[in-house]
């Protein structure tokens, strides 16, 4: 199939191709041209477009409950992949095209790829972390975690997810704002928990992602090898500098504390949407402290991605807070795809429009790099060659139309 008439914007350079044609063939993109596709092509018209590649969301929990205190630990698994499944197919629809998923309940994430690989149900490309791994009275309490003590404990939870074919782990380091009284702060793994979590990813060749809400954690993290970090709702500038300086990632997901009309629709107890709301200015300074740093920084929103957030995808208002911390345009672009694609083990197939990458494709009515707010009209999206949705021609599609 040939993608003609379209601008592909090009995330390495931050320029516009204009007037390409795309060739995609076994999922693949082939051929970029200049020119049209030739006489008797299978051709999909884009009018002009903005091609991009498909967005990637690197903070996701699909199997959520909300509120928090409504999870129900003994959940049989086939709810929560089907609760899971509509928001990995709501994603896909918004253009998101790959997931890392951070925690799933019944890891919900890992069956969800496993569906998408036989050509049981469309959705976006994921990697997973199946359970989250936490102490018992950590922060993952009540949601489902995979629960341990001890560096023993730590590594052996970590070992077994990673032998039900996780692609990385989580761990919680710090508390975070869903419980009340939790203090985001306060340093919840001991460093012996934390290293036998590290050695554990080290022997799959994978790495370690952390909850983490504050410096002091950070830091103590960074120290045992962990290199991926999710939130930071208090950074200071030495601590960003660390970072930067062991290639760690941040993954802000602004939204979490930016987002107050979604929570209350949602359901969220009040003294969650307080701790959220109490965090902000503190988060978003801290999140301008790493960009002035020069911390990698990479999308994700903590909320299904596919979800409403005052009028536009949750990932899509994520990306527009991250502008708001000082990123500009070509770097926001970035953290949803070539940026993002480094952090998950892909730079050399995902993030990119080139040949022999993924065709999982995105295009906008206007250009992105002169206003982020095209990504607010996402009017086309395919994955791995396949047309999953195009207002333009009135495709009423939906991903999981597909059967074996």
């Amino acid at each position: 199939m040939w993608l003609a008439n379209c601008n592909i914007v090009d995330v390495e350079s931050g320029t516009v191709l204009r007037g390409r044609s795309v060739r995609t063939d076994d999922g693949l993109i082939a051929e970029i041209t200049s020119g049209g596709p030739p006489p008797g092509a299978d051709v999909h018209d884009l009018g002009g477009r903005y091609l991009l590649p498909g967005l990637i969301s690197c903070h996701t929990h699909l199997s959520v409950v909300y509120p928090f205190s409504a999870t129900d630990e003994a959940e049989n698994p086939a709810l929560t992949a089907y609760r899971s499944a509509v928001r990995a197919q709501d994603a896909l629809r918004a253009g998101v095209t790959t997931l890392r998923c951070v925690h799933e309940q019944n890891r919900a994430d890992l069956l969800l790829r496993e569906a998408a690989a036989h050509g049981w149900i469309d959705a976006p490309r994921i990697f997973g972390a199946g359970r989250a791994i936490s102490r018992p009275e950590g922060h993952g309490k009540g949601g489902a975690c995979a629960y341990a003590t001890g560096a023993g404990e730590f590594g052996a939870a970590a070992r077994q997810e990673l032998r039900a074919g996780a692609d990385h782990l989580k761990i919680f380091i710090t508390g975070g704002l869903a419980h009340e009284g939790e203090d985001f702060a306060e340093p919840e793994m001991t460093d012996e928990e934390i290293r036998a979590t590290v050695e554990a990813a080290h022997e799959h060749d994978t790495y370690v992602a952390a909850h983490a809400g504050a410096w002091q954690a950070i830091r103590q993290a960074l120290a045992q090898g962990v290199r991926s970090f999710e939130h930071a709702y208090d950074l200071d500038e030495e601590t960003a500098r660390r970072m930067r300086e062991a290639g760690a990632f941040l993954t802000p997901t602004l939204c979490v504390t930016r987002s107050e009309g979604w929570m209350r629709a949602k359901g969220f107890e009040e003294f969650s949407i307080r701790n959220a709301l109490d965090a902000a200015d503190r988060h978003l300074d801290s999140i301008r402290t790493a960009v002035r740093e020069g911390v990698p920084i990479v999308a994700g929103t903590d909320y299904p991605p596919g979800d409403d957030v005052d009028g536009v995808s949750a990932h899509v208002h994520e990306m527009l807070l991250l502008a708001t911390a000082g990123l500009s345009n070509l770097d926001v672009i970035r953290s949803a795809s070539l940026t993002a694609a480094e952090l998950v083990g892909a730079s050399s197939r995902l993030g990119r429009i080139a040949p022999g990458y993924a065709a999982d494709l995105i295009a906008l009515r206007d250009d992105p790099l002169r206003d982020l707010n095209a990504y607010r009209d996402v009017s086309f999206v395919g994955i791995g060659g396949r047309i999953i949705r195009d207002d333009d021609l009135g495709d009423t599609r939906t991903a999981g139309q597909r059967r074996p």
